[in-house]
């Protein structure tokens, strides 16, 4: 039962079909190099926090919200974390630069995961044991996201170190593309 619910987290951030998750990490890790992995970690882990918080309330119905103001909240978050990288001048900004991102990171993972927490809830049933299934399905998504982090940051550092590619410029290419992406999906999920 673990691996089934680990498998559903993974594929719940790996999805392709879902890329608006994965649109969301792109744009949460544009202006980090590889030598800030620890920094995105944090990052990441804060999101999957927020996403576990909210997944549990909703899945137990504590909290419902509209699955058609969700859907539209999830870009809005996209292009707000892709937004705010226009203006992040480097990775040794301050503290205070740093709390405000994990924060938003834990704050848009509290969204995010009341995206699939119908669809999850209908798995479980009337399941009287949560936690080993919650726990397995956010331990898969955490994986996913750190592979797919990984990924990010490996194009990064080969497109930045390598190739000598501008790092102000990847910044605000894939960010760009990351914001405009999320306005598109914005205008079509508008309730």
């Amino acid at each position: 039962m673990f691996w089934m619910y680990f498998e559903l987290g993974f594929e719940h951030i790996s999805d392709l079909n879902g890329y608006d998750h994965i649109l969301f990490l792109v744009a949460l890790t544009a202006v980090y190099l590889v030598r800030d992995w620890k920094k995105v970690m944090i990052l990441i882990t804060a999101f999957t926090i927020g996403h576990s918080v909210t997944l549990a309330l909703a899945v137990t119905e504590l909290v419902k919200l509209s699955s058609e103001l969700v859907e539209f909240l999830i870009p809005v978050t996209i292009f707000i974390a892709a937004f705010a990288d226009f203006f992040y001048k480097d990775t040794h900004s301050g503290i205070k630069m740093h709390r405000f991102r994990y924060f938003s990171a834990l704050f848009f993972g509290l969204i995010h995961g009341l995206g699939f927490s119908n669809y999850l809830r209908a798995i479980l049933g009337g399941a009287d044991k949560l936690f080993q299934p919650l726990l397995a399905f956010n331990i898969g998504l955490e994986i996913g996201q750190i592979m797919i982090v990984s990924l990010i940051m490996l194009i990064s550092w080969i497109l930045v170190s390598k190739i000598k590619v501008p790092r102000r410029d990847w910044t605000l290419i894939i960010s760009g593309a990351a914001a405009g992406i999320a306005l598109v999906m914005m205008i079509e999920r508008f309730p």
